[in-house]
């Protein structure tokens, strides 16, 4: 975990000493090497590292931990290539280095042999736990999830992380508030605590546990404080974006949003709905309305539409509201949505007329009041083709 710089100085300082006062004791380089990985320095790590590596190239823990760094430093490939050497070396009768391999494979590979190596490994590797109940999180599989873990007493900071996460989840989806407290109970003990405070994924648990209470000022000064380990990080920048547009910042929420590369994440209704909030707050609403144009027929695609509608309306954009109400009365005729298309009709109306809008526009709306049976709809037509004929627009 990483520390305040205060704090860092001072291990850095100890580190330091116990390697110069023992030289000869080659062995400390692989604790110390450890004790930066810990600490999330990870290039600091490697480079002590060498030094042990330079007179055994074979050892098991070191060739790991090396494997570990570049897994943190550079990617699962990079990771598993060094790996590969641990396994060159390692004598078959060696039956924890193997399972190590084994189960250092899964996580550098995204998850991939999870079910099959892992479920094996769980009395022999205490990780091995924790990174099946991740890899039922990555799959979406919230119930095995957890139902696996539910039963486990949390002792270390990661496992309090993980039960906290998988009760977020599980609270969300179903909207269980039971679990969602039990979350933010985690996560505040966790982050509150003195040993995590000031660590990485401390600050994330205070940012967790203030968003799962909507108090999103406070979610933004811990994730203002980590950002930039997580530049392009999209569950990071998911949730930035969330906090930065609960808190009426509209264009950096934007541009957060805009640099997700998940798709997965993309499809997902709340991203749509942040980001067609943004677009309407920014006044772009024309790509809010092609976000939605995007989405096949269900119930979210619905509830973009309302955002849509109701946004505009509320933010003067009345083109798009119209086109939007339009469509949510023709797929539910619910008088509300009469009323709305009625008000932004109008209102469009009246910027034409103030020469905010193109003239040409009152052909489009006509053409959506007449998509109405309603009784009062041909008066408002009435009015507008009496302005269109006085000023001489066409409407045919």
């Amino acid at each position: 975990c990483r520390y305040t710089a205060k704090t860092k100085q001072w291990y850095q300082r100890r580190v330091r000493g116990v390697l110069l006062e023992n030289r000869d004791f080659l062995a400390l380089n692989v604790y110390v090497a450890l004790c930066y990985y810990k600490l999330d320095y990870y290039d600091v790590s490697q480079e002590v590292l060498a030094v042990y590596l330079q007179h055994f190239p074979d050892s098991t823990v070191a060739i790991n931990l090396k494997a570990c760094n570049h897994f943190r430093l550079y990617n699962g490939k990079a990771a598993e290539a060094e790996l590969k050497n641990l396994s060159d070396v390692c004598s078959p009768s060696f039956k924890f280095a193997s399972d190590l391999i084994k189960h250092n494979l899964v996580v550098f590979r995204g998850g991939d042999g999870a079910l099959q190596v892992l479920p094996p490994l769980i009395d022999v590797i205490p990780e091995a736990r924790l990174n099946l109940v991740i890899y039922y999180l990555r799959q979406d599989d919230i119930q095995e999830a957890y139902s696996f873990f539910k039963d486990i007493s949390p002792t270390t900071p990661q496992e309090y992380i993980l039960k906290g996460v998988v009760n977020a989840t599980l609270g969300q989806e179903q909207g269980l508030n039971d679990h969602i407290k039990i979350a933010q109970q985690y996560f505040q003990l966790v982050g509150g605590s003195a040993s995590e405070c000031d660590t990485i994924p401390g600050r994330q648990c205070m940012a967790s546990c203030f968003f799962l209470l909507k108090q999103f000022e406070d979610v933004l000064i811990y994730l203002n404080s980590i950002k930039s380990y997580f530049y392009n990080e999209d569950p990071f920048n998911f949730n930035f974006g969330q906090a930065k547009a609960a808190t009426g910042n509209y264009k950096e929420a934007e541009e957060i949003f805009l640099m997700i590369q998940s798709e997965k994440m993309k499809q997902d209704y709340v991203y749509l709905g942040w980001l067609a909030r943004c677009y309407i707050m920014n006044r772009k609403p024309r790509l809010a309305w092609e976000l939605y144009l995007k989405q096949e027929t269900s119930s979210e695609s619905f509830s973009l539409l309302q955002l849509i509608a109701n946004d505009c309306y509320k933010m003067g954009q009345f083109y798009y509201s119209a086109k939007a109400f339009d469509v949510l009365e023709r797929l539910d005729p619910n008088p509300e949505y009469w009323e709305g298309k009625r008000g932004a009709c109008i209102g469009l109306f009246q910027q034409i007329i103030a020469g905010h809008e193109p003239r040409e526009t009152l052909r489009e709306i006509l053409a959506i009041l007449r998509n109405t049976g309603n009784a009062q709809v041909e008066y408002i037509i009435r009015i507008m083709k009496k302005w269109a004929k006085d000023n001489r627009v066409s409407v045919t």
